[in-house]
């Protein structure tokens, strides 16, 4: 599915289902920002490589780049997320449905927050629209078990790959420092950190970003009127 600026902002203005489906997908979007971005620049702000607001700005940036760049090479992050539930044949029914879950994701967010207990809005995402499926399917019918999968498989392998290479990467960076003049090797971690800080805010919004590209296009979708068919 595909739709032009203009017939988007022209329908925006005469649907109000459409209009709270947006205002709902940016506060998703909005939440998200304020729980993973810090997670990109924590290290160049604490390290003093970088001011708060400068590492900010880098992240904003890098995070649409990514977006912007993956969505261009390979939209496929975005499809599973579209796909990964059926809402039903019925677009109001769906509609109401996704806009609970969206509602839902924002107020965990928010109590999480508040709390101070981390949390993953991708997660949170896939939650939400999964046990929204449900509901409207009163079973696990309304899953993609094939698109699902993938979530797990990302859950798995970026646990033990992320533990692995870093721990890799700790070990052999201490073998290559071990006898250089700590002095000399402070300017290239600095700018390492703000370039392992850009890299990260890069693929943030190349994962996240397209996740909530494919929520807002279902909900684009489902506001005109359409009908899902099972992805399955």
């Amino acid at each position: 599915m595909s739709i032009s600026l203009f017939d988007f902002l022209q329908q925006l203005t005469h649907s109000l289902p459409l209009l709270i489906t947006v205002i709902l997908t940016i506060g998703v979007i909005l939440v998200n920002g304020w729980t993973d971005a810090p997670n990109a620049i924590a290290t160049c702000v604490s390290t003093r490589s970088m001011s708060a607001r400068s590492a900010v700005l880098m992240a904003a940036f890098f995070n649409f780049l990514g977006v912007l760049f993956m969505t261009m090479v390979n939209a496929t992050v975005a499809e599973t997320i579209y796909n990964i539930a059926d809402f039903g044949s019925d677009p109001q029914q769906a509609l109401i449905a996704l806009c609970a879950a969206l509602f839902a994701i924002v107020s965990w967010a928010v109590l999480a927050w508040k709390y101070g207990i981390p949390t993953s809005e991708s997660h949170a995402l896939i939650a939400g629209l999964s046990g929204a499926a449900i509901a409207l399917h009163g079973g696990l019918g309304g899953i993609n078990g094939s698109e699902w999968i993938k979530v797990l498989y990302g859950l798995v392998l970026s646990t033990i790959l992320g533990f692995t290479l870093g721990w890799l990467c700790v070990k052999l960076v201490e073998a290559l420092c071990r006898k250089l003049d700590r002095r000399r090797t402070n300017s290239f971690f600095r700018y390492a950190q703000i370039g392992g800080g850009a890299a990260m805010a890069f693929m943030h919004g190349a994962q996240d970003g397209q996740k909530f590209m494919g929520v807002f296009l279902l909900g684009v979708f489902l506001a005109r009127g359409r009908r899902m068919s099972n992805p399955s």
